[in-house]
């Protein structure tokens, strides 16, 4: 088991200092969230950007995988604005943004690009916001076909497509596409599916192609520490290698940038010992410092 940890808890750091910290730590990749501080997908020069990660992921032995849940970098007045289900000339902005984000992973070796549906606009109805949404994804679907990327959907609290069962349904409205994949949140799990969340990792397992882990209480949508909230973690991790997973399972921690280092080092420490065979870094992995 490959756990990673994502770069949206080190907001406060400079990515490439992030990228050390972690390899420093001890973790084996990170889910990298495309954003303004951290290999923004509109820099002007971002081809050369990302030529220097790839590189500095190569010298510190980390997979990656590419997260696309900037706040802001749509637009600074509004938070993950526009979605995949405004109306085509709004949800324009959002399908470019993921094509660069497929192009960037394509770039960097990515597992996956991960992605999700957004809160349904209130002057958009809900046939329309699945019909809206079945189209933007056939079109990400496009670049990373072309790319030869595997997509990760996200189901998320508060979203058209907040639950496992949505996914499926959204899965059989593109047509079953092989590169669209299930990026599963455990801490989701717990906050919003009916099943047990190990039950709930059996069920998705058949499309997971991403996993991020942190602690969650029954409905209330708030990213904790492990421990802090009502997952019991080794039945989590033993159905995942039941499953058969075999990508990374990054911690998921947006609101701890004030204490990343910290975090990211017990966060491990908790991993580790929970997972069901034991997880370390392969021999001959380790950090450049």
């Amino acid at each position: 088991m490959r756990f990673g940890y994502g770069t949206n808890g080190f907001s406060n750091h400079r990515l490439d200092e992030a990228l050390a910290v972690l390899a420093d730590v001890g973790y084996e990749g990170v889910a990298l969230t495309l954003d303004a501080g951290h290999l923004d997908p509109f820099a002007p020069d971002i081809g050369h950007q990302v030529d220097r990660v790839a590189a500095r992921l190569g010298e510190l032995g980390l997979a990656v995988v590419i997260e696309t849940g900037g706040r802001y970098v749509l637009d600074p007045f509004r938070k993950h604005h526009p979605t995949l289900l405004h109306p085509p000339e709004a949800a324009a902005a959002r399908i470019d943004l993921l094509r660069r984000a497929v192009r960037i992973g394509a770039d960097l070796g990515a597992e996956a690009v991960s992605f999700w549906s957004g809160i349904r606009p209130v002057e958009v109805g809900e046939e329309r916001a699945w019909r809206n949404l079945v189209s933007g994804v056939a079109a990400v679907l496009d670049e990373a076909g072309t790319r030869a990327v595997t997509l990760g959907f996200e189901p998320e609290p508060g979203m058209l497509v907040d639950t496992i069962a949505r996914f499926e349904r959204l899965h059989e409205l593109t047509g079953r596409p092989e590169r669209l994949g299930l990026t599963l949140d455990i801490g989701h799990c717990r906050c919003l599916e009916p099943d047990p969340v190990p039950d709930s990792v059996r069920r998705a397992g058949p499309y997971l192609v991403n996993v991020q882990i942190d602690d969650m209480r029954r409905g209330v949508h708030e990213h904790l520490e492990f421990g802090d909230g009502e997952i019991d973690f080794p039945p989590v991790l033993a159905a995942l290698d039941e499953v058969g997973y075999r990508g990374l399972v990054s911690v998921e921690l947006p609101r701890h940038s004030h204490a990343a280092p910290l975090v990211a080092a017990r966060s491990l420490r908790f991993l580790r010992e929970a997972a069901p065979h034991g997880a370390t870094r392969a021999p001959g992995v380790g950090a450049v410092r």
